[in-house]
């Protein structure tokens, strides 16, 4: 385990059966040189993103996702520009660089609506990244061009028989063809998978790392699978932490320079979950910035801090960050 660590460490490369054996191992070591691997590369400050969740309508019927349109229980809205933009203004007057659109795949939002909006956001100076899902060349290209400086599509899993089954009418080359798309347009481009989904296997937890580091992204999301009570996984049990934490510290070994969140996933899951990740490799938090409409972006049940007010946030982050050594940083949180 040592010798795969060092591997790790000096080379930045691990084969599928070191990636295996880091998942199958307890994690303790593991955690440290994630963590030792961050502060060399990325350093100890932590990348706040304010997430405006701005639509919770969606044409797709992913079988884990609580926002799905099969989902006839839910209360579903759409933010106007204004409602957007004054989410936005006050996420920025409360000190964060950098603004996330997400929503589910909602045809109301035209590419001419959102490059509108794009405009308008980036007069406020801040790095803007959006999740809104698969979209054309064309799109993205113009989400690009009025401003748009980083894109985030989870492929969720590289195991294209679970890919297919978990994501009716849905292609997974279409899927990698938006990633490959979205590379080649100079985003920075971020992914991740979900950990614990029915039918995953540590084989292809490892593949889904390997895939990461084929891509280069630049920012990796994971986090543990957790079903929503109007899916037809309901009755599924959830993700492991433990196996979520793990994958999330080899990918840092593997892209020692890339941004990590601690995902609201792992708190929902365990309390001290986001600190435990900022200490086993993550170096980004996202707090939700939306109004009282965001308690209706049910991804998952029971999400974390969806309650909170921004000077509340930015007082608890900071409180927090001391405890562990870390700080607030300042600036926009490119990748370095």
């Amino acid at each position: 385990m040592n010798e795969i660590l060092k591997k790790a460490i000096n080379t930045h490369t691990l084969s599928k059966d070191e990636i295996i054996n880091l998942l199958e191992s307890d994690g303790s070591e593991l955690y440290k040189a994630a963590d030792s691997v961050r502060k060399i590369a990325v350093g100890d400050g932590v990348h706040l993103r304010g997430l405006i969740e701005f639509s919770n309508i969606c044409s797709k019927t992913c079988k884990y996702c609580g926002i799905r349109g099969a989902n006839l229980s839910i209360s579903r809205y759409r933010l106007s520009v204004e409602d957007i933009l004054k989410d936005v203004k006050q996420g920025v007057e409360s000190g964060f660089k950098t603004i996330v659109l997400q929503s589910g795949e909602d045809a109301y939002f035209s590419k001419e609506l959102m490059c509108e909006i794009i405009t308008e956001i980036k007069k406020f100076d801040v790095a803007l990244t959006l999740s809104i899902g698969e979209r054309s060349y064309d799109d993205y290209k113009a989400f690009r061009e009025a401003g748009a400086d980083r894109y985030l599509l989870r492929i969720e899993t590289t195991d294209k028989g679970l890919y297919n089954n978990m994501h009716p009418n849905m292609s997974f080359e279409n899927r990698i063809r938006c990633l490959n798309d979205l590379k080649s347009l100079g985003y920075e481009t971020g992914t991740g998978c979900l950990i614990g989904l029915p039918g995953q296997s540590i084989k292809s937890l490892a593949e889904d790392i390997l895939f990461f580091k084929e891509l280069n992204a630049d920012m990796i999301g994971v986090g543990p699978f957790l079903p929503h009570p109007n899916t037809p996984l309901k009755d599924e049990p959830c993700g492991s932490f433990d196996l979520a934490l793990k994958v999330m510290a080899i990918t840092r070994l593997l892209l020692p320079d890339i941004n990590i969140p601690a995902t609201t996933a792992m708190e929902t899951l365990n309390p001290n979950g986001r600190v435990i990740a900022l200490q086993s490799g993550a170096n980004v938090f996202m707090p939700n910035i939306t109004g009282e409409s965001s308690k209706n972006y049910e991804i998952y049940p029971n999400k974390s801090g969806i309650n909170a007010s921004n000077s509340d946030i930015m007082v608890k982050l900071d409180e927090m960050l001391n405890l562990i050594g870390r700080h607030v940083a300042k600036d926009k949180g490119f990748r370095k």
